[in-house]
């Protein structure tokens, strides 16, 4: 088998501040035609930057050093007009957020047509008709139609198709794929995948796929590559590694799946939420004088109900009126229908009686960088809260935040830190305990484990459950990770397109689901065995 990518003993260091950090030390692997190599560690072990060396897309700050060959050609010190010529044309990126790559101002038909152009020398006609065939491989419905839209008005899913067909333009004998499926539905992960087995195997292409999720190597790769603070400390066939891991870490990291399942729900546990036929409807208004024309039907008719000490998982694909649910029950947006919190309706409470209301019903966001502000310490996000709705007598604001600090897992000496001075599951910790200092009674999870590495959803869901068990805490937990809740809900919801069209408890739907489209999700999380090994 010829070999495509060799890579021999390469190291990375980035000066910053006048300081050397050394990001990757000494990799070694290579990638054969028409393999799958996968590389595979938590945030930071180093696996983009090794795969961004080999063309030299790294910034100015890094000093690459080792060998790296396309085809026998060294690429480590080769002139601009190589690495072009190999970039796009024989090396080709798919990265994990399609917006942060596409232009949001030019049309998809534009975006493509540019790699055409540059590359090729296609334009008018006959690039038109090249971009068309493009999107149609890449299963984009209705191709035609689409090739003048923004990204903006695509799906995450169409995004991400778009950027597969914008990396096959120029024919590839390598595409690297990285971390393109994180964060996203478990039936857009699925179709993903599958789209990359089929076109690598209809193109005949090389794939290094970089990933965190190990569900995904375990069915997708033929080879797989474990690395650990910028070295590989495991490598071999897929079927191997899993069966037989050597190193530490690799055991670790096969051993991090959320499982078990949450406390019982205490015996004559309250109800402390309930909803009947809540609606939430945005209206489309048209014309001078802003009339309603119609409406997005965000959520039709939910009904639910939560005890204290339960967790409600909230199920569906990206659209489905997941967050929208939770926003209105919260009162964060505007809805139709009683929502009952502690015995008392609280839809029509203006925003002076809500106030109060606000301690007892907390919400922890999916990106914890977005939703802390960098110019705040910890300690002055924690106690913000405490501002607002008072501190207990005879207790300080510092003594709290010390106190929830360590509960949640972190070092109350950090307290004087900024956001960015923690890593990913740390920073998730700090908005956990921001919820959690006002000792709510409600608090609504949206999407807390979707961005985090397999270890730390680990410690996450279980910091989750153990805080539930110890203050009686009702969760509304919105994922599309069917895996995490399973772990952690006791009943749950599984909505399409505003609709709740099946819910129960969580191993009665699970094991035996009544909808179709419930089948779907369960079969994209848990049964991906249309994916296999190219």
């Amino acid at each position: 088998m010829s070999r495509v990518l060799d890579v021999k003993n390469l190291s990375v260091t980035f000066t910053q501040e006048g300081r050397q950090v050394r990001a990757v030390r000494g990799v070694s692997f290579h990638v054969d035609k028409g393999e799958t190599v996968a590389l595979v560690g938590e945030s930071g072990s180093g696996k983009s930057v090794s795969a961004l060396s080999t063309v030299g897309l790294l910034p100015d700050s890094a000093q690459v050093e080792g060998s790296v060959t396309f085809k026998g050609d060294q690429l480590v010190g080769a002139t601009d007009a190589m690495l072009r010529q190999v970039r796009g044309n024989d090396i080709s990126f798919i990265f994990q957020e399609p917006m942060t790559s596409l232009n949001p101002l030019h049309t998809i038909e534009m975006q493509i047509t540019e790699s055409l152009a540059l590359h090729q020398g296609l334009s008018g006609a006959k690039a038109r008709a090249r971009v068309l065939e493009l999107l149609e491989k890449v299963g984009i419905r209705e191709a035609e139609s689409r090739m003048g839209a923004y990204p903006h008005q695509l799906s995450g899913g169409q995004r991400q198709r778009v950027m597969i067909a914008m990396a096959l333009a120029n024919g590839p004998e390598l595409l690297v794929a990285d971390e393109p499926t994180t964060a996203r539905d478990v039936t857009i992960q699925a179709q993903i995948l599958e789209l990359l087995v089929d076109l690598k195997r209809a193109e005949r292409m090389s794939l290094l796929f970089i990933t965190h999720d190990l569900n995904i190597v375990r069915r997708f790769a033929d080879r797989v590559c474990v690395m650990k603070d910028g070295e590989i400390v495991e490598q071999g066939p897929t079927a191997e590694i899993f069966a037989a891991p050597q190193h530490p870490y690799t055991q670790k990291l096969l051993a991090a799946e959320s499982s078990g399942t949450p406390a019982p729900v205490p015996p004559g546990a309250q109800e402390i939420l309930r909803t009947d036929d809540l609606r939430i409807w945005f209206p489309i208004q048209r014309g001078f004088l802003r009339r309603t024309v119609g409406h997005v039907k965000a959520v039709n008719a939910a009904s639910l109900s939560l005890r204290t000490g339960e967790t409600l998982g909230i199920v569906g694909e990206s659209g489905s009126g997941k967050t929208t649910l939770a926003l209105a029950i919260l009162r964060l947006i505007a809805s139709e229908g009683p929502i009952w919190f502690a015995g008392a309706d609280i839809q029509g409470r203006k925003s002076r009686e809500l106030r109060n209301l606000r301690r007892h019903l907390q919400i922890v966001f999916q990106d914890p960088f977005g939703s802390l502000s960098p110019r705040l310490t910890v300690e002055q996000i924690l106690a913000e809260g405490l501002g607002v709705h008072g501190v207990p007598a005879g207790r300080s604001s510092r003594e709290l935040v010390a106190e929830i600090m360590a509960e949640v897992g972190l070092d109350p000496a950090t307290m004087e830190r900024y956001p960015h001075e923690f890593s990913g599951g740390q920073r998730q910790r700090i908005a956990i305990a921001r919820a959690m200092i006002l000792r709510p009674k409600l608090v609504v999870l949206d999407e807390p484990t979707s961005a985090l590495d397999m270890t730390v959803q680990v410690q996450i869901v279980e910091l989750l459950r153990n805080l539930q068990r110890k203050h009686g805490l009702a969760y509304l937990f919105i994922s599309h990770d069917l895996r995490v809740v399973r772990a952690l809900a006791h009943k749950v919801i599984v909505m399409k397109q505003g609709d709740g069209v099946e819910s129960g408890p969580i191993a009665q739907v699970f094991e035996a689901p009544q909808s179709a489209y419930t089948r779907a999700l369960l079969a994209a999380a848990f049964d991906m065995t249309s994916i296999g090994a190219a």
